[in-house]
């Protein structure tokens, strides 16, 4: 298989790219996938979500004071 970066993987290999997805080689090609889930269920007026892309992962604080963490009701991805 051949992705967007021109490398070549071999067939039933898998590899995280960097703007964190997971991605799979197979015969019929490349399926690629986020490999993070996506806060949703917060109090978007009081806080806001940060994505670190080191860790890719979502940390979800308050918009005024980015030390104290949001509870998170739901998540997606």
């Amino acid at each position: 298989c051949l992705d967007d970066e021109g490398k070549v993987h071999e067939f039933d290999s898998s590899w995280k790219t960097d703007d964190c997805n997971d991605c799979f080689c197979v015969k019929s090609g490349i399926t690629c996938c986020t490999s993070y889930a996506t806060p949703v269920g917060y109090d978007k007026e009081k806080c806001e979500s940060i994505f670190n892309k080191e860790t890719c992962s979502y940390k979800v604080v308050e918009k005024d004071n980015h030390s104290k963490e949001c509870p998170v009701h739901s998540w997606v991805g």
